[in-house]
Protein backbone atom coordinates (compact mmCIF):
# COMPACT_ATOMS: atom_id res chain seq x y z
CA UNK A 1 0.00 0.00 0.00
CA UNK A 2 1.14 3.53 -0.70
CA UNK A 3 1.00 6.15 2.03
CA UNK A 4 -1.89 8.57 1.33
CA UNK A 5 -0.80 12.13 0.39
CA UNK A 6 -0.60 14.44 3.41
CA UNK A 7 -0.14 11.65 5.97
CA UNK A 8 3.00 12.14 8.08
CA UNK A 9 4.73 8.91 9.10
CA UNK A 10 7.61 8.82 11.59
CA UNK A 11 9.32 5.80 10.11
CA UNK A 12 10.75 6.06 6.61
CA UNK A 13 12.15 2.55 6.42
CA UNK A 14 11.77 0.73 3.13
CA UNK A 15 9.04 -1.87 2.82
CA UNK A 16 6.73 -0.02 5.18
CA UNK A 17 3.20 -1.42 5.09
CA UNK A 18 0.49 0.93 6.34
CA UNK A 19 -2.54 -0.86 7.78
CA UNK A 20 -5.72 1.20 7.39
CA UNK A 21 -9.10 0.52 8.94
CA UNK A 22 -11.96 2.25 7.18
CA UNK A 23 -14.63 3.49 9.54
CA UNK A 24 -16.71 4.83 6.65
CA UNK A 25 -17.50 3.43 3.22
CA UNK A 26 -16.10 5.73 0.58
CA UNK A 27 -17.83 6.43 -2.72
CA UNK A 28 -16.37 4.30 -5.49
CA UNK A 29 -15.19 1.42 -3.33
CA UNK A 30 -16.53 -2.05 -3.98
CA UNK A 31 -18.51 -2.25 -0.75
CA UNK A 32 -19.98 1.27 -1.00
CA UNK A 33 -23.08 0.26 -2.97
CA UNK A 34 -23.92 -2.50 -0.51
CA UNK A 35 -23.51 -0.16 2.46
CA UNK A 36 -25.61 2.50 0.76
CA UNK A 37 -28.44 0.06 0.06
CA UNK A 38 -28.32 -1.26 3.63
CA UNK A 39 -28.58 2.24 5.11
CA UNK A 40 -31.33 3.36 2.73
CA UNK A 41 -33.28 0.13 3.21
CA UNK A 42 -33.04 0.42 7.00
CA UNK A 43 -34.26 4.02 6.94
CA UNK A 44 -37.21 3.20 4.67
CA UNK A 45 -38.27 0.15 6.68
CA UNK A 46 -38.44 2.33 9.77
CA UNK A 47 -41.14 4.33 7.92
CA UNK A 48 -43.17 1.24 7.00
CA UNK A 49 -41.71 0.51 3.55
CA UNK A 50 -40.88 -3.03 2.53
CA UNK A 51 -38.52 -4.07 -0.28
CA UNK A 52 -40.29 -5.99 -3.02
CA UNK A 53 -39.46 -9.68 -3.08
CA UNK A 54 -39.62 -9.59 -6.88
CA UNK A 55 -37.45 -6.50 -7.38
CA UNK A 56 -35.17 -5.42 -4.54
CA UNK A 57 -34.80 -1.92 -5.99
CA UNK A 58 -38.52 -1.34 -5.38
CA UNK A 59 -39.87 -0.27 -1.97
CA UNK A 60 -43.60 -0.43 -1.26
CA UNK A 61 -45.78 0.97 1.50
CA UNK A 62 -49.28 -0.43 1.17
CA UNK A 63 -51.77 1.14 3.56
CA UNK A 64 -55.50 0.68 3.81
CA UNK A 65 -56.03 4.22 2.48
CA UNK A 66 -53.05 4.81 0.20
CA UNK A 67 -50.16 3.29 -1.73
CA UNK A 68 -46.65 4.74 -1.96
CA UNK A 69 -43.95 3.27 -4.19
CA UNK A 70 -40.24 4.09 -4.44
CA UNK A 71 -38.02 2.92 -7.30
CA UNK A 72 -34.30 3.19 -6.50
CA UNK A 73 -31.39 3.16 -8.94
CA UNK A 74 -28.15 3.80 -6.99
CA UNK A 75 -28.75 7.37 -5.76
CA UNK A 76 -31.63 8.28 -8.11
CA UNK A 77 -35.06 7.75 -6.59
CA UNK A 78 -38.48 7.93 -8.20
CA UNK A 79 -41.46 8.26 -5.86
CA UNK A 80 -45.12 7.92 -6.73
CA UNK A 81 -48.36 7.24 -4.91
CA UNK A 82 -51.98 8.29 -4.51
CA UNK A 83 -51.60 10.42 -1.35
CA UNK A 84 -49.76 13.72 -1.75
CA UNK A 85 -49.55 14.28 2.02
CA UNK A 86 -47.79 10.94 2.51
CA UNK A 87 -45.32 11.79 -0.26
CA UNK A 88 -44.61 15.19 1.31
CA UNK A 89 -43.99 13.53 4.67
CA UNK A 90 -41.65 11.03 3.05
CA UNK A 91 -39.72 13.83 1.35
CA UNK A 92 -39.21 15.57 4.69
CA UNK A 93 -38.01 12.32 6.25
CA UNK A 94 -35.53 11.70 3.44
CA UNK A 95 -34.26 15.26 3.69
CA UNK A 96 -33.59 14.79 7.41
CA UNK A 97 -31.80 11.49 6.87
CA UNK A 98 -29.93 12.33 3.68
CA UNK A 99 -29.08 15.28 1.51
CA UNK A 100 -31.65 15.29 -1.30
CA UNK A 101 -32.58 17.46 -4.24
CA UNK A 102 -36.27 17.55 -5.08
CA UNK A 103 -36.86 17.93 -8.84
CA UNK A 104 -40.64 18.04 -8.46
CA UNK A 105 -42.70 16.14 -11.06
CA UNK A 106 -40.94 13.56 -13.14
CA UNK A 107 -39.36 14.99 -16.25
CA UNK A 108 -36.03 13.27 -16.88
CA UNK A 109 -34.97 10.02 -15.21
CA UNK A 110 -31.95 7.86 -16.10
CA UNK A 111 -31.92 9.09 -19.69
CA UNK A 112 -35.69 8.66 -20.11
CA UNK A 113 -37.76 11.74 -20.89
CA UNK A 114 -41.23 11.54 -19.36
CA UNK A 115 -43.95 13.81 -20.72
CA UNK A 116 -47.28 14.11 -18.95
CA UNK A 117 -50.26 14.11 -21.30
CA UNK A 118 -54.00 14.10 -20.87
CA UNK A 119 -54.16 10.36 -21.62
CA UNK A 120 -51.15 9.27 -19.57
CA UNK A 121 -47.36 9.49 -19.64
CA UNK A 122 -45.27 9.28 -22.77
CA UNK A 123 -41.72 8.03 -22.29
CA UNK A 124 -39.07 8.50 -24.94
CA UNK A 125 -35.31 8.97 -25.31
CA UNK A 126 -35.25 11.81 -27.79
CA UNK A 127 -32.24 13.63 -26.35
CA UNK A 128 -30.26 10.38 -26.20
CA UNK A 129 -31.23 9.61 -29.80
CA UNK A 130 -30.27 13.08 -31.04
CA UNK A 131 -26.86 12.75 -29.37
CA UNK A 132 -26.45 9.25 -30.82
CA UNK A 133 -27.19 10.41 -34.37
CA UNK A 134 -24.81 13.32 -33.95
CA UNK A 135 -22.02 11.09 -32.57
CA UNK A 136 -22.15 8.79 -35.62
CA UNK A 137 -22.74 11.67 -38.11
CA UNK A 138 -26.20 10.49 -39.15
CA UNK A 139 -28.26 13.56 -38.25
CA UNK A 140 -28.80 14.56 -41.90
CA UNK A 141 -29.01 11.17 -43.61
CA UNK A 142 -32.08 10.14 -45.57
CA UNK A 143 -34.48 8.02 -43.46
CA UNK A 144 -35.68 4.50 -44.26
CA UNK A 145 -38.93 2.82 -43.30
CA UNK A 146 -37.55 -0.34 -41.68
CA UNK A 147 -34.78 -0.81 -39.09
CA UNK A 148 -33.33 -3.74 -41.03
CA UNK A 149 -33.52 -4.72 -44.67
CA UNK A 150 -35.75 -7.85 -44.75
CA UNK A 151 -33.64 -9.24 -47.59
CA UNK A 152 -30.39 -8.76 -45.68
CA UNK A 153 -28.83 -11.97 -44.32
CA UNK A 154 -25.82 -11.38 -42.09
CA UNK A 155 -23.29 -14.08 -41.24
CA UNK A 156 -20.16 -14.51 -39.16
CA UNK A 157 -17.98 -15.49 -42.16
CA UNK A 158 -19.06 -13.13 -44.95
CA UNK A 159 -17.27 -9.79 -45.27
CA UNK A 160 -14.08 -8.12 -44.13
CA UNK A 161 -13.29 -7.65 -40.46
CA UNK A 162 -13.43 -4.13 -39.09
CA UNK A 163 -10.01 -2.68 -38.31
CA UNK A 164 -11.43 -1.10 -35.15
CA UNK A 165 -14.44 -3.02 -33.76
CA UNK A 166 -14.90 -0.64 -30.80
CA UNK A 167 -17.12 1.71 -32.83
CA UNK A 168 -19.51 -1.09 -33.76
CA UNK A 169 -19.67 -2.36 -30.20
CA UNK A 170 -20.32 1.12 -28.83
CA UNK A 171 -23.09 1.70 -31.38
CA UNK A 172 -24.85 -1.61 -30.67
CA UNK A 173 -24.53 -1.01 -26.93
CA UNK A 174 -26.26 2.35 -27.25
CA UNK A 175 -28.96 0.88 -29.46
CA UNK A 176 -29.51 -1.73 -26.76
CA UNK A 177 -30.12 1.06 -24.23
CA UNK A 178 -32.43 2.83 -26.68
CA UNK A 179 -34.75 -0.16 -26.96
CA UNK A 180 -36.00 0.56 -23.42
CA UNK A 181 -38.50 2.86 -25.13
CA UNK A 182 -38.24 1.55 -28.71
CA UNK A 183 -39.53 -2.03 -28.88
CA UNK A 184 -39.70 -1.65 -32.66
CA UNK A 185 -35.91 -2.12 -32.88
CA UNK A 186 -35.64 -5.00 -30.39
CA UNK A 187 -35.26 -7.72 -33.00
CA UNK A 188 -32.64 -5.77 -34.94
CA UNK A 189 -30.58 -5.05 -31.81
CA UNK A 190 -30.74 -8.72 -30.83
CA UNK A 191 -29.65 -9.64 -34.36
CA UNK A 192 -26.70 -7.24 -34.45
CA UNK A 193 -25.57 -8.24 -30.95
CA UNK A 194 -24.64 -11.70 -32.24
CA UNK A 195 -21.62 -10.28 -34.07
CA UNK A 196 -20.01 -8.29 -31.26
CA UNK A 197 -16.95 -10.56 -30.95
CA UNK A 198 -15.79 -10.16 -34.57
CA UNK A 199 -17.85 -7.50 -36.37
CA UNK A 200 -17.47 -7.10 -40.13
CA UNK A 201 -18.23 -4.35 -42.60
CA UNK A 202 -21.72 -5.73 -43.52
CA UNK A 203 -22.60 -5.75 -39.81
CA UNK A 204 -21.60 -2.10 -39.46
CA UNK A 205 -23.61 -1.19 -42.57
CA UNK A 206 -26.66 -2.86 -41.02
CA UNK A 207 -26.14 -0.92 -37.78
CA UNK A 208 -26.01 2.36 -39.71
CA UNK A 209 -29.23 1.29 -41.44
CA UNK A 210 -30.87 1.27 -38.00
CA UNK A 211 -29.70 4.86 -37.46
CA UNK A 212 -31.29 5.86 -40.77
CA UNK A 213 -34.57 4.34 -39.57
CA UNK A 214 -34.33 6.20 -36.26
CA UNK A 215 -33.74 9.46 -38.13
CA UNK A 216 -37.26 9.21 -39.54
CA UNK A 217 -38.86 8.39 -36.17
CA UNK A 218 -36.96 10.47 -33.58
CA UNK A 219 -39.88 11.30 -31.28
CA UNK A 220 -41.52 7.90 -30.94
CA UNK A 221 -41.93 6.61 -27.42
CA UNK A 222 -44.05 4.46 -25.16
CA UNK A 223 -47.46 5.70 -24.09
CA UNK A 224 -48.38 4.52 -20.60
CA UNK A 225 -52.12 5.06 -20.49
CA UNK A 226 -53.85 6.61 -17.47
CA UNK A 227 -56.86 4.37 -18.07
CA UNK A 228 -58.14 2.40 -15.09
CA UNK A 229 -58.12 -0.76 -17.19
CA UNK A 230 -55.67 -3.24 -15.59
CA UNK A 231 -56.23 -6.19 -17.91
CA UNK A 232 -53.12 -8.22 -18.71
CA UNK A 233 -52.70 -9.84 -22.11
CA UNK A 234 -49.68 -10.99 -24.09
CA UNK A 235 -48.52 -12.16 -27.51
CA UNK A 236 -45.78 -14.66 -28.33
CA UNK A 237 -44.26 -15.84 -31.59
CA UNK A 238 -41.15 -17.48 -32.98
CA UNK A 239 -39.20 -17.72 -36.21
CA UNK A 240 -38.04 -21.31 -36.63
CA UNK A 241 -34.34 -21.96 -37.46
CA UNK A 242 -33.86 -18.38 -38.61
CA UNK A 243 -30.17 -18.17 -37.66
CA UNK A 244 -28.15 -19.21 -40.72
CA UNK A 245 -25.04 -20.00 -38.64
CA UNK A 246 -26.53 -22.04 -35.78
CA UNK A 247 -30.08 -22.83 -37.00
CA UNK A 248 -31.49 -21.66 -33.71
CA UNK A 249 -34.91 -20.06 -33.57
CA UNK A 250 -35.86 -16.60 -32.32
CA UNK A 251 -38.50 -16.07 -29.62
CA UNK A 252 -40.53 -12.88 -29.47
CA UNK A 253 -43.01 -11.73 -26.85
CA UNK A 254 -44.78 -8.62 -25.61
CA UNK A 255 -46.99 -8.12 -22.55
CA UNK A 256 -49.59 -5.36 -22.17
CA UNK A 257 -51.20 -3.94 -19.04
CA UNK A 258 -54.37 -2.07 -19.87
CA UNK A 259 -53.23 -1.54 -23.44
CA UNK A 260 -49.77 -0.21 -22.44
CA UNK A 261 -46.66 -2.30 -23.17
CA UNK A 262 -44.79 -3.20 -19.97
CA UNK A 263 -42.49 -6.05 -21.08
CA UNK A 264 -41.09 -7.29 -24.37
CA UNK A 265 -38.21 -9.44 -25.55
CA UNK A 266 -36.55 -10.69 -28.70
CA UNK A 267 -34.18 -13.55 -27.90
CA UNK A 268 -32.44 -16.32 -29.77
CA UNK A 269 -33.35 -19.66 -28.22
CA UNK A 270 -30.53 -21.42 -26.31
CA UNK A 271 -31.07 -24.79 -28.03
CA UNK A 272 -31.98 -25.93 -31.51
CA UNK A 273 -35.70 -26.58 -31.96
CA UNK A 274 -36.46 -29.76 -33.91
CA UNK A 275 -39.74 -28.38 -35.25
CA UNK A 276 -41.59 -25.10 -35.65
CA UNK A 277 -44.04 -26.27 -32.96
CA UNK A 278 -41.20 -26.71 -30.49
CA UNK A 279 -39.92 -23.21 -31.28
CA UNK A 280 -43.40 -21.75 -30.77
CA UNK A 281 -43.82 -23.62 -27.50
CA UNK A 282 -40.52 -22.32 -26.13
CA UNK A 283 -41.61 -18.78 -26.96
CA UNK A 284 -44.87 -19.50 -25.14
CA UNK A 285 -42.98 -20.74 -22.08
CA UNK A 286 -40.88 -17.56 -22.03
CA UNK A 287 -44.03 -15.41 -22.00
CA UNK A 288 -45.70 -17.50 -19.29
CA UNK A 289 -42.64 -17.07 -17.07
CA UNK A 290 -42.83 -13.29 -17.56
CA UNK A 291 -46.57 -13.28 -16.81
CA UNK A 292 -45.98 -15.21 -13.58
CA UNK A 293 -43.41 -12.66 -12.40
CA UNK A 294 -45.59 -9.66 -13.30
CA UNK A 295 -48.56 -11.14 -11.45
CA UNK A 296 -46.46 -11.55 -8.30
CA UNK A 297 -45.20 -7.97 -8.57
CA UNK A 298 -48.70 -6.55 -9.10
CA UNK A 299 -49.98 -8.52 -6.11
CA UNK A 300 -47.39 -6.76 -3.94
CA UNK A 301 -48.74 -3.46 -5.26
CA UNK A 302 -52.24 -4.38 -4.18
CA UNK A 303 -53.49 -5.34 -7.64
CA UNK A 304 -54.88 -8.85 -7.54
CA UNK A 305 -57.36 -11.10 -9.35
CA UNK A 306 -55.88 -10.47 -12.81
CA UNK A 307 -55.70 -14.16 -13.73
CA UNK A 308 -56.33 -15.78 -16.08
CA UNK A 309 -54.11 -13.72 -18.39
CA UNK A 310 -55.05 -13.97 -22.06
CA UNK A 311 -52.12 -15.16 -24.19
CA UNK A 312 -52.33 -15.13 -27.97
CA UNK A 313 -50.34 -17.60 -30.07
CA UNK A 314 -50.60 -18.19 -33.81
CA UNK A 315 -49.65 -21.88 -33.59
CA UNK A 316 -52.61 -24.23 -33.23
CA UNK A 317 -50.25 -27.13 -32.59
CA UNK A 318 -48.56 -25.39 -29.65
CA UNK A 319 -51.95 -24.60 -28.09
CA UNK A 320 -53.02 -28.22 -28.63
CA UNK A 321 -49.89 -29.50 -26.86
CA UNK A 322 -50.54 -27.20 -23.90
CA UNK A 323 -54.13 -28.36 -23.53
CA UNK A 324 -53.62 -32.08 -24.22
CA UNK A 325 -51.77 -33.87 -21.38
CA UNK A 326 -51.38 -37.15 -23.33
CA UNK A 327 -49.50 -35.71 -26.30
CA UNK A 328 -46.24 -37.14 -24.91
CA UNK A 329 -44.63 -39.02 -27.78
CA UNK A 330 -43.95 -35.92 -29.85
CA UNK A 331 -43.13 -33.63 -26.92
CA UNK A 332 -40.93 -35.58 -24.53
CA UNK A 333 -37.85 -33.62 -25.72
CA UNK A 334 -39.50 -30.39 -24.53
CA UNK A 335 -41.03 -31.94 -21.44
CA UNK A 336 -39.99 -29.20 -18.96
CA UNK A 337 -41.47 -26.43 -21.09
CA UNK A 338 -44.63 -28.48 -21.61
CA UNK A 339 -45.21 -29.09 -17.91
CA UNK A 340 -44.52 -25.46 -17.00
CA UNK A 341 -47.10 -24.09 -19.43
CA UNK A 342 -49.61 -26.83 -18.67
CA UNK A 343 -49.41 -26.17 -14.95
CA UNK A 344 -50.00 -22.46 -15.53
CA UNK A 345 -52.95 -23.24 -17.80
CA UNK A 346 -54.43 -25.80 -15.39
CA UNK A 347 -54.10 -23.49 -12.36
CA UNK A 348 -55.84 -20.66 -14.19
CA UNK A 349 -52.85 -18.32 -14.45
CA UNK A 350 -53.19 -18.06 -18.23
CA UNK A 351 -55.80 -18.64 -20.91
CA UNK A 352 -54.56 -19.60 -24.39
CA UNK A 353 -56.12 -18.20 -27.54
CA UNK A 354 -55.37 -18.75 -31.20
CA UNK A 355 -54.72 -15.73 -33.38
CA UNK A 356 -53.98 -15.28 -37.06
CA UNK A 357 -50.42 -14.47 -38.10
CA UNK A 358 -51.51 -11.13 -39.57
CA UNK A 359 -52.70 -10.01 -36.10
CA UNK A 360 -49.74 -11.42 -34.18
CA UNK A 361 -48.15 -8.37 -32.50
CA UNK A 362 -45.09 -10.36 -31.42
CA UNK A 363 -44.19 -11.00 -35.06
CA UNK A 364 -42.09 -7.80 -35.04
CA UNK A 365 -39.80 -9.36 -32.40
CA UNK A 366 -38.92 -12.42 -34.48
CA UNK A 367 -38.03 -11.07 -37.92
CA UNK A 368 -37.41 -7.97 -39.98
CA UNK A 369 -40.56 -6.61 -41.61
CA UNK A 370 -41.24 -4.55 -44.70
CA UNK A 371 -41.83 -0.84 -44.22
CA UNK A 372 -45.64 -1.04 -44.57
CA UNK A 373 -45.92 -3.79 -41.95
CA UNK A 374 -43.35 -2.08 -39.70
CA UNK A 375 -45.43 1.11 -39.65
CA UNK A 376 -48.63 -0.81 -38.98
CA UNK A 377 -47.10 -2.59 -36.00
CA UNK A 378 -45.87 0.61 -34.33
CA UNK A 379 -49.40 1.65 -33.35
CA UNK A 380 -50.15 -1.88 -32.11
CA UNK A 381 -47.11 -1.69 -29.82
CA UNK A 382 -48.59 1.25 -27.92
CA UNK A 383 -46.03 3.71 -29.31
CA UNK A 384 -46.78 7.32 -30.10
CA UNK A 385 -45.15 10.64 -30.84
CA UNK A 386 -46.50 13.49 -28.68
CA UNK A 387 -48.12 16.44 -30.41
CA UNK A 388 -45.79 18.82 -28.54
CA UNK A 389 -42.79 17.11 -30.14
CA UNK A 390 -44.00 16.62 -33.71
CA UNK A 391 -42.25 18.76 -36.23
CA UNK A 392 -39.47 20.02 -33.99
CA UNK A 393 -38.48 18.69 -30.61
CA UNK A 394 -37.27 20.65 -27.66
CA UNK A 395 -34.23 18.90 -26.23
CA UNK A 396 -34.29 18.73 -22.43
CA UNK A 397 -31.13 18.93 -20.38
CA UNK A 398 -30.62 16.54 -17.49
CA UNK A 399 -29.42 19.25 -15.11
CA UNK A 400 -31.76 21.91 -16.41
CA UNK A 401 -33.71 23.86 -13.80
CA UNK A 402 -37.34 22.86 -14.04
CA UNK A 403 -40.34 25.09 -13.78
CA UNK A 404 -42.92 24.37 -11.08
CA UNK A 405 -45.70 22.15 -12.30
CA UNK A 406 -49.07 21.03 -11.07
CA UNK A 407 -48.56 20.10 -7.39
CA UNK A 408 -51.41 17.62 -7.52
CA UNK A 409 -49.34 15.09 -9.41
CA UNK A 410 -47.84 12.47 -7.07
CA UNK A 411 -44.80 11.67 -9.22
CA UNK A 412 -41.46 13.07 -8.02
CA UNK A 413 -37.78 12.44 -8.58
CA UNK A 414 -35.10 12.81 -5.92
CA UNK A 415 -31.35 12.83 -6.24
CA UNK A 416 -29.54 11.63 -3.12
CA UNK A 417 -25.82 11.94 -2.41
CA UNK A 418 -24.78 8.46 -1.23
CA UNK A 419 -21.38 9.58 0.10
CA UNK A 420 -22.90 11.84 2.74
CA UNK A 421 -25.58 9.32 3.68
CA UNK A 422 -23.09 6.49 4.21
CA UNK A 423 -20.63 8.59 6.18
CA UNK A 424 -23.30 10.20 8.35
Amino acid sequence: MKIPPGLCVQSTSSGLVLACKLNKSLYGLRQASRQWYAKLSSALQSKGFQPSMNDYSLFIKLHANYLTVMAVYVDDILITGDDLLEITTLKSFLDNQFKIKDLDEIHYFLGLEVLKQSNGFLINQHKFLVDLLSEFHCSAVSPVVSPLDPHSKLSTDVGDLLSDPSGYRRLVGKLNFLQHTRPDISFTVQYLSQFMSAPMIPHLDAAYHVLRYLTGTPTLGLLLSSSSDLTLHGFCDSDWASCADSRRSVSGLILFLGGSPIAWKSKKQPTIALSSVEAEYRALRLLVAKVTWVLRLLTELGVANLAPVDIYCDSQSAIHIAKNPVFHKRTKHIEVDCYFVRDALKSGVIALHSISTSLQVADIFTKSLLGVHQKAFISKLGMDSPSSLRGGVEVHKENEEQKPKDPKSPAHIYYIDPTRSICK
